[in-house]
C-alpha cells in the first residue's frame, strides 16, 4: 500500500442509502468529454469474461507475484492476508490524492483491506497488515463505486487492488450496466504479474504504481521477502504504459488516462532514487508523469530498522528532484516541503 496518505477512516462502510437500485448520475464535464476503457468491454461480455479469468487464479492463488497458492476461492487466506471476500476499509471522497485526481469533486477512493507486499514502514499498516475493514459483496463494492459517482468524485480509486482484482472487474461490471462512467484508477505497489495485467488492458483507464525500491535485497529486507520487486516492477510498469500511454491532463485539469508513477523517496536511499529516475528517462517517454514524494516518515516497524528510523531531509528531497530535472523529464509532481 503506498506510503502516501493517512486513511481517514470512516466509521463505517455500511452501505445505507447506497442499496436504492437507480442509475448514477455522471457529471456534465465527464459525460461529455470522455468515456471510460472499460464500458466498450462491458457491452460486449468481454469484461465479464476477463473478470471469470481473474477469479480462476483464486483456486491456487496467483494474483500476485508471491504465487502463494493459497485456495482463496475456498475460503483459506493467502499471504496477504485476504480469502474469498473482498474486505472494505472505507470508501470516500479524498483530497490528498494528485490535483489532477482530486480536482473539485475528489478522488473516488476505495481503500481495500490486506496487501500482498506489507512494508515494514506502511503508514496504513492498521488496513494492509492489522485487517482494518468490512468483508463485503461484489454487489456492495458495484454500490460503492456508483455512491462515488454520485457523490460527485471524478474517478474511482482503488487503493491495493492486486490481491481483489476478480472482485474489482465484477463489480465495475455491475456498476457499468447500471450507469458508473468515471475513470478507473488502479493505486498499486508497482509489483503486479504481467498475466494479470494483460487481463487488465482496456479496463484500467489510469495506472498509478508505487516505484519503491532499485535493490531487491531492499525490498526483501522492508517488503517481507519481496526480492523480485525490482525487475517485476520494471515489467510491470512498461506494460501499463503500453496499455494507457502517458498522461496529461485534459483541459479542465483533471486526468482521464495515463501512467502516473510514484516515487518516495527514503531515508539514506533504500530506494535507489537516481537509479529508478534514470530507468524511467531511459525505458519511458521524457514526459512521463513522475510523483517525486516527500511524506516519508518512520511508522508501524520502521523504527525496528535504523537506515529508515527517521524522516527525510529536505537536502535528501532536493537533490532527488535535481536529479530528476537533469535527467531531463519534464513531467514531474515536486511536492512542498513537509517538515
Amino acid at each position: 500500500m503506498p506510503p502516501s496518505r493517512r486513511i481517514f477512516l470512516e466509521a463505517s462502510v455500511g452501505l445505507g442509502s447506497l442499496g436504492a437500485a437507480y442509475a448514477s448520475p455522471v457529471p456534465a464535464a465527464v459525460a461529455a468529454a470522455f468515456e471510460p476503457a472499460y464500458l466498450k468491454l462491458h457491452r460486449s461480455g468481454e469484461l465479464r469474461r476477463r473478470a471469470d479469468a481473474l477469479w480462476a487464479l483464486l483456486d491456487t492463488c496467483r494474483l500476485c507475484p508471491r504465487e502463494c497458492g493459497a485456495d482463496r476461492a475456498h475460503g483459506e487466506s493467502g499471504f496477504c492476508g485476504a480469502s474469498r471476500d473482498v474486505e472494505v476499509s472505507a470508501h470516500h471522497p479524498h483530497f490528498g490524492e494528485e490535483r489532477s485526481l482530486v480536482g473539485r469533486g475528489g478522488s473516488g477512493t476505495i481503500f481495500l483491506t490486506n496487501c500482498n507486499l506489507r512494508c515494514v514502514f506502511c503508514i496504513n499498516w492498521e488496513v494492509s497488515q492489522g485487517g482494518q475493514g468490512w468483508p463485503r459483496k461484489v454487489e456492495d463494492l458495484s454500490e460503492m463505486m456508483l455512491d462515488l459517482q454520485r457523490r460527485g468524485c471524478h474517478n474511482v480509486n482503488v487503493v491495493t487492488p492486486t490481491h481483489y482484482s476478480p472482485h474489482v472487474l465484477r463489480a465495475l461490471d455491475v456498476a457499468a450496466g447500471r450507469g458508473l462512467r468515471l475513470p478507473v484508477v488502479y493505486n498499486t505497489c508497482g509489483w503486479e504479474r504481467l498475466e494479470v495485467l494483460k487481463l487488465l488492458d482496456g479496463v484500467v483507464d489510469i495506472y498509478l504504481p508505487d516505484f519503491k525500491y532499485w535493490d531487491g535485497k531492499n525490498a526483501a529486507r522492508y517488503s517481507s521477502g519481496a526480492e523480485t520487486y525490482p525487475q517485476v516492477t520494471r515489467e510491470a510498469i512498461l506494460e501499463m504504459h503500453r496499455q494507457v500511454g502517458v498522461a496529461h491532463p485534459a483541459p479542465d485539469g483533471l486526468m482521464h488516462r495515463g501512467l502516473m508513477i510514484r516515487h518516495l523517496v527514503m531515508p539514506n536511499d533504500v530506494g535507489g532514487t537516481r537509479e529508478i529516475l534514470g530507468w524511467i528517462a531511459r525505458s519511458l517517454p521524457k514526459d512521463t508523469y513522475v510523483n517525486v514524494m516527500s511524506q516519508y516518515r518512520p511508522t508501524f516497524r520502521a523504527f525496528d530498522f535504523p537506515e529508515i528510523a527517521r524522516p527525510i531531509t529536505r537536502r535528501e528531497y532536493d537533490e532527488a528532484v535535481a536529479f530528476a530535472r537533469g535527467l531531463g523529464l519534464t513531467n514531474l509532481d515536486i511536492q512542498g516541503w513537509r517538515s
